[in-house]
């Protein structure tokens, strides 16, 4: 096991600030299925382009979504595919400890 250092505690620290936001979190979990233009992302998720803006900042500063333009668009991508695969990972750890946690109502576990 590699031992764990101050830089890991705050990029682990820096993960979780990204997944602490209920927006930032279903954008990374929308951009599991493909990259995405910032529009498409806020008209899918119902958020301001404002708000969409300000929360892809967030992430590309944390280091988990790039963009790159491509004409006059820019489309967001995570920066890793392994980010997909561990998110996914995380949503069935969190339904396995609390499977009553998550309903189709929303989530209750606050």
């Amino acid at each position: 096991m590699t031992p764990v250092t101050g830089s890991h505690a705050t990029a682990l620290a820096q993960l979780g600030h990204a997944l602490s936001d209920g927006t930032r979190t279903r954008i990374l979990l929308a951009l599991r299925e493909g990259p995405a233009r910032p529009s498409d992302l806020a008209q899918q998720l119902d958020v301001s382009r404002q708000s969409m803006s300000n929360q892809l900042s967030c992430l590309r500063g944390c280091g988990l979504v790039e963009g790159s333009s491509e004409g006059r668009s820019t489309w967001y991508r995570l920066a890793d595919q392994r980010i997909g695969s561990t998110l996914g990972d995380l949503l069935e750890l969190v339904v396995t400890v609390d499977p009553n946690c998550c309903t189709p109502k929303g989530c209750t576990c606050r």
